[in-house]
């Protein structure tokens, strides 16, 4: 028979192993065939009570059906009115459900509505299957996830850098647009790009970085005549109007192969700069706010042990579009007789 003495210690034994067991549960690991893949949904601007934004929850159900990712992220611009609790719990709720991890980033509209960067982040959380770190007194931090390698012992085998591009120009009276990133962020980024190198014995995991507001290199690679750009470009890059330089700390790491952004919702595209390739997601809302591209979302397959992956546009009923590998793809062949 047991005391409530030996009930008591089992039930206090099961408390401290649960931060391992979820821990294990949340782990991202390449699948057996050595594959990785990220369902990327952008600027839903859900609209509570709005039937508008009805289209933004079909389609995520729609391509989490199909595509069954391992990870989801969200790109900024996730709710659009208030209350803004509601609208971020309505997004999530289809992931959530389904118990795929996912993270968010936030836009320049999410704290517009009735809750702060910090209250929105702590809201999505509280969402079961989360993987967003503790903030500490940030307001919304930047962070890191580790993709762990399939075979056993596993190893860290890729990089994600999840980053807030922030809002608007903090110079308003100087500097009219959008902001960038802080000097502190870039820094950070160095940092931390410099001890995954350090901790993997002088290795450069490959990486992508996920964020809202395209940099100005965005911009530089559209109008490029020697860039190969594949998509849909229908408007023009909206980047800060300072560059910050965190493209150029991204290209001295030499660890982020991709960058995924949202933000402009008639943009798709994506376009290779200097051996990074800078891709858009696909619009994911509904009319509450312009587009004209059918909504859907960016898949990206990352292949294990190269620097190499795969992405494409996925919209409704089973459409999948602009299916191409990096870099090969985003690379002209040069003429047999040079």
């Amino acid at each position: 028979m047991m005391t409530n003495s030996y009930l008591r210690n089992l039930l206090i034994g099961c408390l401290l192993l649960l931060p391992c067991v979820v821990a294990a549960q949340s782990a991202l690991k390449f699948r057996k065939d050595g594959t990785f893949k990220i369902a990327q949904f952008t600027d839903t601007h859900f609209q509570v009570n709005n039937p508008a934004s009805d289209i933004a929850i079909e389609r995520i159900n729609e391509v989490l059906d199909a595509e069954k990712p391992d990870l989801v992220i969200f790109t900024g611009d996730i709710v659009y009115n208030r209350p803004a609790e509601t609208g971020m719990r309505t997004v999530l709720e289809p992931v959530s459900r389904r118990g795929i991890p996912f993270v968010i980033v936030f836009g320049n509209h999410d704290d517009e509505q009735d809750l702060t960067r910090t209250q929105l982040y702590d809201v999505a959380r509280s969402v079961p299957g989360n993987l967003l770190p503790e903030r500490g007194d940030r307001l919304s931090p930047d962070y890191v996830l580790k993709i762990a390698s399939s075979g056993k012992p596993a190893h860290d085998a890729a990089l994600l850098y999840c980053m807030d591009s922030n809002a608007y120009s903090p110079i308003k009276n100087q500097v009219k647009g959008y902001g960038w990133f802080r000097g502190e962020q870039v820094d950070w980024y160095r940092r931390q790009a410099a001890e995954s190198k350090m901790e993997n014995h002088g290795d450069t995991l490959p990486a992508l970085a996920f964020f809202h507001i395209p940099l100005p290199e965005f911009a530089e690679a559209a109008q490029s005549s020697t860039a190969i750009l594949r998509g849909t470009r229908m408007e023009k890059v909206c980047s800060p109007a300072l560059n910050s330089g965190m493209f150029t700390a991204m290209k001295e790491s030499g660890d982020v192969m991709g960058i995924f952004v949202g933000h402009d919702h008639d943009n798709d595209y994506a376009v290779l700069w200097y051996d990074i390739l800078l891709a858009y997601g696909r619009f994911s809302g509904g009319n509450t706010e312009y587009n004209h591209l059918n909504n859907g979302a960016r898949i990206i397959e990352l292949h294990e042990g190269t620097r190499t992956f795969t992405t494409w546009v996925r919209q409704k009923e089973g459409v999948v579009l602009d299916k191409y590998r990096y870099p090969a793809d985003f690379r002209r062949k040069e003429s047999p007789n040079r």
